[in-house]
This record gives structure tokens, C-alpha cells and sequence, in this order.
């Protein structure tokens, strides 16, 4: 069937319309026939209504449609588009459907639902050639736009095709915008612009919304150049461009953040008399942060500020991430607390929540992270792949295995579909965890659902055979990741460089570096520090100070993590002046001291019992930008302890409380310490207090510190509190200071608790030691419980009773003089238990080495 090629308008129709005129009467008389008088009307005063005043037709309006099934316990709602029925098309096509049993007279909803539920596109004609409506050409524009709005390119360019080929098909702007539209969500560039070419072919000249779909359509993949050839053309073309026109240039610069040029395009469009809304202001602040110009994007948001301009939950997203980037977690944290005031007309949405949980997961802080994962999901907002990712992710980095592997499984049970970051973000928190073995399972399941690898999972990977000291594994994976096409980066190649120095391999980081510039990988500055870190840790100082001068031989300018590792690692190794030469280089390079340097070298002033300069040092930090953090003042509290400054350690300790630094447990013992040895054991018990009130957790060090301030103070209660918060950490304690413990206790009178206790500790730690028991029976049989001494004996092993066998003679013949309360009945049947044990103990000696015994 031939197909014609209809236009809008003839090309004989001329570009002015006329005005109309009156015809005349004619003239009886009149021998020539001349023109009638030509009447000009004055133009009217009333406004020509814009397509957007202008209400749609009755058959053109979505009708709402609820159906409910009663018995699932289930309603839908959704809208319908009705279109030109079987009655209201022309008379010509009206007779060819009436008797037709194969003309159906639907909706055009129903006409989108029905070509939606095809699999096979050739079947598109056959349900379209059965549609009555087909012969309304008023249809077609309803028809695309209903299946537009599903998202399917597939079947709209296929409806599309059939449109073209009917006879009574017209070239419409709104479908060409819709299709336009529908191509640049799929990023079909091209495509794209082939409509635009082709629509003028078809004699449809495009107006400012064509070309402002297509502009959007470059807009969506970055290439801004071509947006403003675009918008040149609509220019020639005379059609002057709107603010949306220039919305959507200065996104296309946004997109690869080239925010010069879109700054460039603001400016240009200030000068044409076009103000800007919130959406420039928002596309300007997204060409900051895609840019990295987290500074530009906070000062123009405080500019957008002093001029009174309104923003949106768009706007305050965009603030937070730059926040979180610039390491401003608590300004980050008070937007978000400011949103969620009764007060706030703006209320976060799910990608403030995902960026708070971000900010949270950054610091560390996973409950917080948990909390707020919580509370969105309480706000009655759906977490997307992304919260979830976010959360996945914060467990992950903690190697909390088993609470990622929750979040995963809750990821599927609500629908959602894991993608490559949930299965990498699961994979680390295994190989954080220790258990490469799970995850290299993991990365099987990636292969098996068919999920392309890319090299952050491979990555991933090495890091969790080469984090435990598996590095012929991490070596295999690289390879794999080599055959699958898939380059290994710096990230890499240091990841192995940090395994090799976890297993002192010292031969195989030169072979690896060497293999990393024969693959032609970029050696930068963060290889450079994994190396030199590697170096350190196996106390090759000379290779990574060798390391650090050839790095800087070919260009490659060491940072602050640089000077970090080279004077901790000096630090470490004892070399305190060496590590004092690296500051100079720092000085002369320009290099900022962080927080991390200051502490290391507040640590190396302090071994060299340099007081004076760890002050200077410490007070120099305080003026500086940098921000002081709990282990800058655990190694300045360090510094004082060291040189028995007990008062100014407090007074520091002090200081760092009131500038809202929560302590750890670390910089507490230390503090213990210190106090004790100054004879100072209430100040440790008031610390107590201050820990239990910030939940800072106790360790091996503060437990023991504890113990002696009660020791000397006679506090047994405190003691007694003590044993309940270490109950559950038992098997972690030293075996020093549960001794001390015990001492403690039973020196106090407390036998009952003692022994509590002692049981305790026999059930968590199988290695107690000889004072242990020593400890318990002394104190038993200085308080006259010969009972309790007897049951501790025979708990003895054999090997144990020759070494307590004078104790305990001694024991009892002490309390047969003093408390006459001694059997010897008793010490007969206890001396009689010992030959036995001792008669055991040598028959199963002689059976080890097959030499008969007599006995």
C-alpha cells in the first residue's frame, strides 16, 4: 500500500491569513463585474488563549477508575484516557466498522494495555488494525503519550510506525515531543535527533518545545556543546528561548560539571532578560558538586541565602553531600535536624535520609547510621537500593558480617533487586570479618546470577585474601581479573603492596611494583604510600625512605597520608630525630600538617622526654585550621602522663570534654594510670562515673587501673560493679588482673563473691595459672575456710598437687592450732586423694613411653 506523505499545510496555503470580507448585493445595471469593497476590522481586545489555558476536549481528560476485589482485600486505582469512540469518527469510516464483528470499539487505555501485554512486535498491527479509534487521527496523540508514560521505547516505536503508515495520519508536534522525550530517557541520542530531522521532512515545523525536548535530550548525557549549536539554530530559526531552554543548557554542563561554562550560561541568561528560578539555582549548585567545588556550591547556597531565595529538599540534598565531602559531618547533621522541626516546611525525603546515613557511616558511627534508617522507614518513606546500599555499606566497613547479611536478605524479601554494590558491600564486610572464605562465595554467587564484575569487586576481593595474609590468593585473583579484560588501577596494585607488607613478603613488593609499570598502571601517590607503608611495617626503613626520594625524582609529590606513614614508621622504630627531618620536607613542599602528623610527632617528642616541644607543638595545632580529635589529645595526655603530670593530663582531659570530644577507652586508662601512680584513686573513680555515663566501653588496662584505685581505697562495692560489667568479657581479660581482682575481693571479706568469681573464671579461661589458685586457697585458709581450700584442692589436677602439697599441709596444721576446728579424718582421706592422683599421674607417664609400672 502506497503511503502517502500528508502535510500540515498545503504548500499553495499562503503564510498570512486574510481578513474576511462582506460580499455585496449585486448591481442590475452593471456592465463590469468589479470587486466588492474590502471591510478591515479592528483588532480585538480579547487575549488569544494559550495552549496551556485551553481545557482538554471531554474525550481527551483522564478519568479516574477504582476497582476493588472484596475478597483479596484489594483495590486499584488508575486512570483512564477514553479518545474518539466508533461514533464520533467520520462518516466515511463509520460505515466500514458498524457491521464489522472485528472492529472493536475500545479506549485508547484500553488500546496501550492491550499492545503493552504483547511479547512479539510484529503483533502490533494485528491489535491496532482491530481498533475502531484508528480512523480518528486525534487518537494517535493519546495512543503515544499513554504508552510514553510506561517508559517502553520498544512498543512506542513500533505504534509509531504503524501511525505513519495509515492513510489518515497527520505529523503532530505532540507526538514528535513525546517520542523525542522518550528517546532522551533511554539516552538514544541519536535517535532523537533523526525525529527531529525527520519531522521536518514530513513539512512539521518544530517550535520551542521541540527543541527544547531535544535539548533535554543532549542535556541528559553531558553534551552540552551540542545543546548550544541547538539552541543557536532555534535562534536562526527566530524563536526566541525560554527560561526552560536555558535550564536545560546549563544542566548539560552540569552533567560532566563543567560549571565554568554554566556559570557562563547563567550570566547570558540574566542578560537576556530571563531571571532564574530554583531549578537554575539547583542545576548551578549540581555543576558545583559534580565539579568537586564543594566550597563554591556552600557560598553560593549562602548567597541564594542573603538574597531571600527560596530552595527546595533539591537545593538542601546538594548542601548536605558537599558537607559530608568537605569533612563537616555537624553542619550536615543540623540541616538535617533542622528539616525535621514541626516548624520546617521543608521535610527530608529519602536522598537526605541516604545522605545522612552516608555522613554517619563516614564518622564511624553505625548506630546512628541504623537510627536514622529507622526513622525514615517510621516517616512512612520506602528506602530505595540506595539506603539500603548506604546502610550495607556502614556495616559492612566495620567487618559487622552478620547484620550486612540481614540487610541483604532484607533488600530481596521487600522487592528490591541487589546490585553489584550490594554484593561487593557484602563481600567486604566478609573479608573485614576474616572469613575470605565466605566472601570469594559471594563472588561466585555475583558469576552464577550473571551481575557484570567490575573492578571495585575484584578489588574488594584481593583485600579480603590479602587482609589475612592469603596473598598467593589475592595474587590469583588479580590474574583472574586480567583474563577477564577487566585492567587492574592503582587501587590494585596497592591493596597487594599492603598484603605483602601484612606478610613481610619484602621480595614481592618490588616484584609487584615492577609488574605494575610492565601492565603500563599509573604508579601515583597512593601506591607509593602503600609501598612505603609496607616497608615500615617490616622495619625496612632505609627501602621506604629510598621509596620516598625516588617518588619525589619522578614527579610524583608525596602528601600528608606520605609524612604520615614516614614519621609514624620512624616513630615506631625508634628513630625520633629522623622522624623530626620529615617536617622540614613538609615545610618546604607545602604540605599541610593533618591531625594524624601532629599526634605522631607529639608521640616522638614525648619519647625523647621533650616536653616543651610537645607543648609548643600541641599549642601551634590549636591555632592552626586543623581540628583536634581524641587521639591528638590521647597523645598529649600521653606526653604528660610519661613525665608523671598527672594535674595537667586532667586538666586536658578536662579541656577535651568541653570541646565536645567523647573520650575513648584508651586515652581513660591512660589516664588511670596516671592518676594512680599520683596517688589520686578518687579522681579514677570519679572517671568511672564519667565513663559509664558516656558508654565508653572498658578494657584490660582501665579494668585493672580500677581494681587498684578500689584496692586502695577499700571501695569492695565498686569492685563488686566491676565484676558485672566484665562478666561477659572474661576470656579477654589478663589473667593479672583477675588475680588482683581476687585479692582483692577476699582481702575485703567478701569469700562468697570471691568464689563466684573464681568459678566463673574456671568456665571462661582454660588457662589459669598456678596464682590463681594460689591466690584463692591463701585467702580461704587465712579466713579459716578449710572446706572451700578442699574443694579448690581437689579441683586441682595431678600435675598441680606436688606444688601445692606444703601449702596445703601447712594450711591445715595452721588451722588445727588455731581454730581447732581441723579433722583428721579429713587430712587423712585429703593425703589419701593425693597418693591417688599421684599413683594416675604415673601410670599414665609410664604408658606414654610403653615402660612397665609396678605400682
Amino acid at each position: 500500500m502506497a503511503t502517502p506523505i500528508p502535510s500540515c499545510s498545503s504548500p499553495s496555503t499562503p503564510s498570512l491569513v486574510h481578513s474576511p470580507t462582506i460580499p455585496q448585493p449585486p448591481t442590475p445595471n452593471a456592465t463590469s463585474t468589479s470587486p466588492p469593497p474590502r471591510l478591515i476590522r479592528l483588532p480585538s481586545n480579547k487575549r488569544k488563549p494559550k495552549p496551556s489555558d485551553q481545557t482538554p476536549a471531554p474525550w481527551a481528560e483522564k478519568k479516574g477508575v477504582v476497582s476493588v476485589d472484596y475478597d483479596k482485600g484489594k483495590h486499584l486505582v488508575s486512570s483512564e484516557v477514553k479518545g474518539i469512540g466508533k461514533d464520533e469518527i467520520p462518516a466515511k469510516y463509520r460505515l466500514r466498522v458498524e457491521g464489522s464483528l472485528r472492529q472493536h470499539d475500545w479506549s485508547v487505555s484500553q488500546v496501550a494495555a492491550r499492545v503493552m501485554r504483547l511479547k512479539k512486535w510484529e503483533e502490533v498491527d494485528g491489535v491496532l488494525n482491530c481498533w475502531a479509534g484508528r480512523f480518528a487521527r486525534r487518537n494517535f496523540p493519546l495512543l503515544i503519550k499513554e504508552i510514553a508514560s510506561t517508559g517502553s521505547i520498544d512498543h512506542a516505536v513500533h505504534v509509531f510506525k504503524w501511525m505513519k503508515n495509515q492513510k489518515n495520519y497527520c505529523a503532530s508536534k505532540d507526538i514528535y515531543v513525546m517520542m523525542i522525550r522518550l528517546h532522551a530517557r533511554h539516552n538514544h541520542i541519536d535517535q532523537a535527533r533523526g525525529l527531529f530531522f525527520e519531522m521536518q521532512e514530513w513539512r512539521c515545523k518544530p517550535d520551542a518545545e521541540i527543541y527544547n525536548a531535544l535539548i533535554h535530550a543532549h542535556a541528559r548525557v553531558g553534551h552540552w556543546r551540542w545543546a548550544i549549536n541547538i539552541m543557536d539554530d532555534m535562534l536562526r530559526a527566530a524563536i526566541p528561548p525560554s527560561r526552560t531552554t536555558y535550564n536545560n543548557i546549563i544542566n548539560a554542563c552540569a552533567i560532566p560539571g563543567n560549571w565554568k561554562k554554566a556559570l557562563e550560561i547563567s550570566k547570558k541568561m540574566t542578560e537576556n532578560g530571563i531571571g532564574p528560578d530554583i531549578v537554575t539555582h539547583n542545576t548551578i549548585l549540581s555543576a558545583f558538586k559534580k565539579g568537586n567545588q564543594h566550597t563554591r556550591a556552600l557560598a553560593y547556597f549562602d548567597l541564594m541565602k542573603e538574597r531571600n531565595i527560596h530552595y527546595d529538599q533539591f537545593t538542601l540534598s546538594i548542601v548536605i553531600h558537599c558537607l559530608v565531602k568537605l569533612g563537616q559531618y555537624g553542619k550536615a547533621v543540623d540541616i538535617f535536624k533542622s528539616m525535621k522541626d514541626n516548624g520546617s516546611k521543608i521535610r527530608p525525603d529519602v536522598v537526605i535520609y541516604s545522605s545522612i546515613m552516608h555522613c554517619y557511616s563516614l564518622c564511624g558511627q553505625v548506630e546512628n547510621c541504623e537510627k536514622v534508617f529507622n526513622m525514615m522507614q517510621a516517616e512512612g518513606l520506602k528506602p530505595n537500593i540506595v539506603s539500603y546500599n548506604t546502610l550495607l555499606g556502614a556495616y559492612a566497613s566495620h567487618g559487622m558480617h552478620v547484620e550486612a547479611l540481614k540487610i541483604f536478605n532484607l533488600i530481596k524479601r521487600n522487592g528490591l533487586i541487589p546490585d553489584i554494590v550490594s554484593y561487593t558491600s557484602l563481600l567486604n564486610a566478609y573479608g573485614r570479618s576474616g572469613q575470605p572464605e565466605k566472601a570469594r562465595e559471594t563472588f561466585d554467587i555475583i558469576k552464577k546470577e550473571k551481575i557484570k564484575l567490575n573492578r571495585v569487586c575484584y578489588n574488594a576481593l584481593i583485600d579480603a585474601y590479602g587482609a589475612n595474609g592469603m596473598l598467593t590468593d589475592a595474587v590469583d585473583v588479580l590474574r583472574e581479573m586480567e583474563r577477564e579484560g577487566i585492567e587492574p588501577d592503582a587501587v590494585s596494585i596497592s591493596t597487594l603492596l599492603a598484603s605483602c607488607g601484612r606478610c613481610g613478603e619484602l621480595v614481592k613488593i618490588e616484584s609487584i611494583l615492577s609488574a605494575a609499570q610492565a601492565r603500563g598502571v599509573e604508579l601515583n601517590t597512593v601506591v607509593y604510600n602503600s609501598a612505603i607503608g609496607s616497608y615500615m611495617s617490616t622495619g625496612e626503613y632505609e627501602k621506604a625512605v629510598q621509596l620516598y626520594y625516588s617518588m619525589r625524582e619522578k614527579g610524583d609529590m608525596p602528601d600528608t597520608a606520605t609524612f604520615n606513614i614516614l614519621i609514624n614508621g620512624a616513630y615506631k622504630l625508634g628513630k625520633y630525630e629522623e622522624s623530626l627531618k620529615f617536617v622540614d620536607d613538609m615545610k618546604n613542599l607545602s604540605v599541610p600538617l593533618s591531625k594524624e602528623v601532629y599526634s605522631s610527632l607529639i608521640c616522638a617528642y614525648s619519647k625523647q622526654g621533650k616536653l616543651q616541644e610537645a607543648e609548643s607543638l600541641f599549642s601551634s595545632m590549636k591555632c592552626s585550621n586543623c581540628s583536634l580529635d581524641v587521639i591528638t589529645y590521647t597523645a598529649m595526655i600521653h606526653t604528660y602522663c610519661v613525665q608523671g603530670k598527672w594535674e595537667n593530663a586532667w586538666n586536658l582531659f578536662k579541656e577535651m570534654e568541653a570541646e565536645g570530644i567523647e573520650p575513648d577507652p584508651v586515652v581513660c586508662s591512660l589516664l588511670m594510670g596516671a592518676l594512680n601512680k599520683g596517688s589520686q584513686p578518687k579522681k579514677v573513680l570519679q572517671l568511672v562515673d564519667l565513663m559509664r555515663e558516656k558508654n565508653v566501653p572498658l578494657n584490660q588496662s582501665s579494668t585493672f587501673e580500677i581494681i587498684s584505685a578500689c584496692s586502695i581505697l577499700r571501695d569492695w562495692r565498686t569492685a563488686c560493679n566491676i565484676i558485672e560489667h566484665i562478666e561477659p568479657t572474661l576470656s579477654t581479660i589478663s589473667v593479672g588482673t583477675l588475680n588482683q581482682l581476687l585479692f582483692f575481693i577476699g582481702k575485703s571479706g567478701k569469700i562468697d563473691t570471691m568464689m563466684k568469681l573464681f568459678h566463673k573464671i574456671m568456665v571462661c579461661c582454660p588457662t589459669v595459672n598456678l596464682s590463681t589458685y594460689s591466690i584463692v586457697m591463701k585467702v580461704l585458709l587465712a579466713d579459716g575456710k578449710w572446706r572451700k581450700c578442699i574443694e579448690v584442692s581437689l579441683s586441682l589436677s595431678p600435675s598441680l598437687w606436688i606444688k601445692f602439697l606444703h601449702l596445703i599441709l601447712y594450711s591445715f596444721v595452721c588451722c588445727s592450732i588455731v581454730h581447732k576446728v581441723c579433722p583428721v579424718s579429713s587430712l587423712l582421706w585429703l593425703l589419701s586423694s593425693f597418693f591417688h592422683k599421684i599413683l594416675f599421674l604415673l601410670q599414665f607417664k609410664c604408658s606414654l613411653y610403653n615402660f612397665p609400672c609396678r605400682y
